[in-house]
């Protein structure tokens, strides 16, 4: 298989993105070769199961092994060779949510990564405002509930990364950003009715940004098809990589990227987002809610 010129292109980005990128070509490339995941573990001294995790850009990876590798697929061409371990170093780079390591999941840290990478994200949140839409208060409030995290210092740092994670989606070249929160989560307070105003207020000078929609999925619109929890889609500037389908659990979550998941995730999101009140209509709504808490 000859990398092409559009893979080389567009291989610019998050060192998630550029994982998940040189993990999808190494599999491509053994594929082709139709060399088992058995064999390419035991060309560079490791197991199958590493494979997999290089390939799915689960793990950073040492220059050795890609090079062994990518002798073993026969890519013999020095500037197909170049281009590909060029990659390596940018692909292991940590990305700025790695200093939060103390308070951030794994399984969280990789959708950070893909978050950061991205170039649209819906959403759909029952329980809690998201977290890109959160104020400080707010997500205070929402981060003490935790069981795990309890010291100051901890939920301090927590804050920090989830403010920190909402700043790229109120610069110039922001990622366009689709939430529809349903109902009862305005009903729900976290905190003071003080905190409650200044999250709704919050929410609504974020909706008059020209990146971000809101919508509220309201208890008059009965049932609908996202009745069964909360996702997020994330789609990316990459031609390479395919949407990304994210469920959060309460100790880990799934991924999604397979075209039959993401479709019907992206219908259900379609439809909700046309049965919700308009866009135009939010404003008006939120309003509502932050009289009942005084505002």
């Amino acid at each position: 298989m000859q990398v092409t010129q559009d893979f080389l292109a567009n291989s610019s980005g998050g060192p998630t993105v550029l994982r998940i990128l040189l993990g999808g070509q190494l599999r491509r490339l053994r594929q082709e070769k139709r060399i088992s995941r058995e064999d390419a573990g035991y060309a560079i001294r490791a197991s199958h199961a590493k494979i997999s995790r290089m390939e799915l850009g689960q793990v950073s990876f040492k220059p050795r092994d890609v090079d062994d590798l990518l002798r073993l697929y026969g890519v013999d061409d020095p500037k197909q060779r170049e281009a590909l371990l060029g990659l390596v170093s940018s692909a292991n780079a940590q990305g700025w949510w790695h200093r939060y390591g103390d308070v951030l999941p794994d399984w969280f840290g990789i959708y950070v990564g893909l978050e950061e990478a991205a170039s649209g994200i819906r959403t759909y949140e029952v329980q809690f405002v998201p977290g890109l839409l959160q104020s400080e208060g707010y997500a205070r409030s929402v981060i003490r509930l935790s069981t795990t995290t309890t010291a100051t210092e901890d939920i301090d740092h927590r804050v920090e990364m989830r403010m920190r994670r909402q700043q790229r989606f109120t610069t110039a070249g922001a990622p366009r950003l689709w939430a529809v929160i349903d109902e009862a989560v305005l009903h729900r307070p976290y905190g003071s009715p003080e905190i409650m105003r200044g999250q709704i207020e919050h929410l609504i000078e974020m909706g008059r940004l020209p990146n971000i929609t809101i919508q509220v999925a309201t208890f008059a619109m009965g049932g609908h098809p996202a009745a069964g929890g909360p996702f997020s889609i994330l789609r990316f500037p990459t031609p390479q990589l395919p949407d990304v389908v994210y469920l959060e659990q309460l100790n880990s979550a799934l991924y999604f990227d397979k075209y039959n998941d993401t479709h019907g995730y992206a219908l259900t999101m379609d439809n909700l987002a046309t049965q919700a009140p308009r866009p135009e209509e939010t404003e008006d709504i939120l309003r509502e809610f932050l009289s009942r808490y005084g505002g």
